[in-house]
């Protein structure tokens, strides 16, 4: 009599899916799940406030925008890097080159709408938080960090360094190097996404960050970016021969696509819709530039004004009404007028259950006459 076979215990699925064999595969998921559990720690004051009534309407409406807004750009992160996307880059320059539109012109602009940055960092530990706050704003061994943080806020530097990196990782020998080594993989797609981060955040202010930029440079800002990208369009889709060995060499397309066919398709990608989020761009900031030319109220250019902390928008000021904040938080604009304090009377909630707009007990402690 033979002994009884041992029950298999099934897997399940999400379970093997992201702990197997490919779990390296998978990391793109697994780090936008991690930016969503951070995303939702982070939201917990405001949710108590929401519980507590102290948020009104127009805030909600605000947060719940915000949230679709990173929800859907982490969903789109995690489509462009996972299979079969990343399968089909493998063997298609079209499937490539859709990754890199979704990388720099997609889930960039997403995430500066969504403006998650505060809600990220409330995920920390308080302790943690107000340690690494410290030594970056005072330690002088920051120096250097501080240094890079208002290097790469510049609006020249950050288009240098996106444009510079989409020139480069295109050229042949690098680009085909990319698809034998997947960290050097992994490094393209990381820069690519950094530096449309830095670029997208001169074009749509992000709070706590800001631009430097006024609207016609915005407009120039964009621009220019697209023409970089219609260079190098123009550049394979009129080329005879393909540019890359590892696609050259590729036997089974299905469809009967030559290599020079997937170049040109891959070209017409680059060309069309990758150019569509900066003209999306140019159109909306010069219409509401005009706009405010006329009517003389200070532009929604600033897409997502209200800061994430509940801070109210800023006074206007500068040339057209209205100020150009500095990219650092902490830093004001020269043009934003300086008016004496005045004691407030009213007390508000702050978009994540902090008091704000409390009284000014120093200037009454100045001016002991005002309480007679």
């Amino acid at each position: 009599m033979g002994t009884p076979a041992t029950p298999s215990v099934p897997v399940l699925a999400p379970a093997s899916f992201l702990l197997g064999s490919s779990a390296s595969s998978n990391l793109p998921l697994m780090l936008g799940m991690l930016g969503g559990a951070m995303y939702w720690l982070g939201g917990a004051r405001f949710r108590a406030a929401c519980r507590a009534g102290t948020i009104g309407e127009q805030r909600r409406r605000l947060e719940r925008r915000r949230t679709f807004s990173f929800a859907s750009g982490l969903t789109i992160l995690a489509l462009a890097l996972q299979e079969p996307m990343d399968g089909m880059a493998d063997k298609y320059f079209w499937a490539h080159m859709c990754q890199h539109v979704l990388l720099i012109m997609v889930v960039p602009p997403l995430m500066m709408l969504a403006a998650p940055w505060m809600r990220l960092w409330r995920a920390f530990p308080l302790r943690f938080r107000r340690s690494l706050g410290r030594w970056v704003v005072g330690s002088e061994s920051a120096a250097p960090v501080r240094g890079l943080a208002h290097a790469l806020g510049t609006p020249w530097v950050a288009f240098t360094l996106l444009a510079v990196d989409l020139i480069v990782w295109h050229i042949p020998a690098a680009y085909d190097l990319t698809l034998r080594s997947a960290p050097v993989h992994y490094a393209e797609h990381a820069t690519f996404l950094a530096f449309g981060l830095l670029a997208w955040g001169q074009l749509i202010d992000s709070p706590p960050f800001h631009s430097r930029l006024s609207g016609p440079l915005r407009v120039a800002f964009a621009i220019g970016q697209m023409l970089v990208g219609w260079a190098l369009a123009i550049l394979l889709a009129f080329s005879s021969s393909p540019w890359y060995t590892v696609y050259a060499t590729v036997r089974q397309r299905e469809g009967g696509l030559s290599a020079i066919d997937d170049q040109h398709l891959a070209a017409g990608i680059m060309w069309v819709p990758a150019s569509l989020p900066w003209s999306l761009l140019v159109f909306m900031t010069i219409y509401y530039w005009l706009a405010d030319d006329v009517s003389g109220r200070p532009p929604p250019s600033e897409l997502v004004r209200a800061g994430s902390d509940g801070a109210p928008p800023e006074r206007p000021g500068g040339r057209n009404g209205h100020a150009v904040p500095s990219l650092l938080p902490g830093s004001t604009s020269s043009s934003v007028p300086r008016s004496p304090a005045r004691p407030r009377q009213t007390t508000s909630v702050a978009g994540d259950g902090d008091r704000a707009d409390r009284p000014d007990r120093r200037i009454h402690a100045a001016h002991p006459a005002a309480h007679r």
